[in-house]
C-alpha cells in the first residue's frame, strides 16, 4: 500500500460519522446495507450520508453495487486488511508477527460505545 492510499483511508475514518458508517457496514457483512437503512440507523440526512459515503468510497473502504433501484453499500475488508498490514509491516523488528485483521467476536448484545 502506498503512503497516499493509507493516508486517504485513515483520513476517511478520522471522522465520527464515517467511522460509524464503516462500523455499521462491517456488522452487515456480507450482504451490505441500502443507503436508506444506513441513514435511518444513524439518523443522518441524505446529503450528509452521501458525502460521507463518497469519502469512504474514494478511500476504497466501501463499495457500492446497484440492485435494481437500490444502492447497496458494503465494507471492503480487503482494503482494511491492506491498511492494517501497512500500519504493522515494520513491527517486531521484521519478525513474522503482524496481526491479520479479522472481524472481532463480541458477546451477544454488546455494542461499542460511541462518545
Amino acid at each position: 500500500m502506498e503512503y497516499h492510499t493509507a493516508a486517504a483511508a485513515l483520513g476517511a475514518l478520522a471522522h465520527e460519522g464515517r467511522l460509524a458508517i464503516y462500523r455499521l457496514l462491517v456488522e452487515a457483512v456480507p450482504g451490505g446495507l441500502t443507503v436508506g437503512v444506513i441513514a435511518k440507523k444513524l439518523a443522518l440526512p441524505g446529503a450528509t450520508l452521501s458525502f460521507h459515503l463518497a469519502q469512504l468510497q474514494h478511500a476504497k473502504l466501501v463499495a457500492a453495487r446497484r440492485e435494481g433501484r437500490r444502492l447497496i453499500q458494503t465494507a471492503d475488508f480487503g482494503q482494511m486488511n491492506n491498511l492494517v498490514a501497512f500500519l504493522t509491516e515494520n513491527c517486531c523488528g521484521g519478525q513474522t508477527c503482524a496481526p491479520v485483521c479479522k472481524p472481532a467476536v463480541k458477546p451477544k448484545g454488546s455494542r461499542a460505545k460511541r462518545d
